[in-house]
């Protein structure tokens, strides 16, 4: 799954989570959870239902977060 393709299907309340988050590369469950029901998607979760960034993802959550405190 691909945040950023996915964005826009996310509440305001997970994207400003993800925002106020922008260095964590390891989303905690509750988080993978309420993504997961609202994009009806189905990521790919670790044993504790953590669900790992890509690189990609990190990048697009961080120049959100940039241009949101930059302003």
């Amino acid at each position: 799954m691909n945040i950023r393709d996915n964005w826009g299907r996310l509440a305001p309340a997970t994207q400003k989570w993800l925002i106020e988050n922008p260095g964590c590369q390891i989303l905690p469950r509750t988080i993978t959870s309420i993504i997961s029901k609202e994009t009806g998607a189905d990521p790919a979760t670790g044993q504790h239902g953590e669900m790992a960034l890509s690189q990609e993802d990190h990048d697009f959550i961080r120049s959100k977060a940039s241009r949101i405190h930059s302003t």
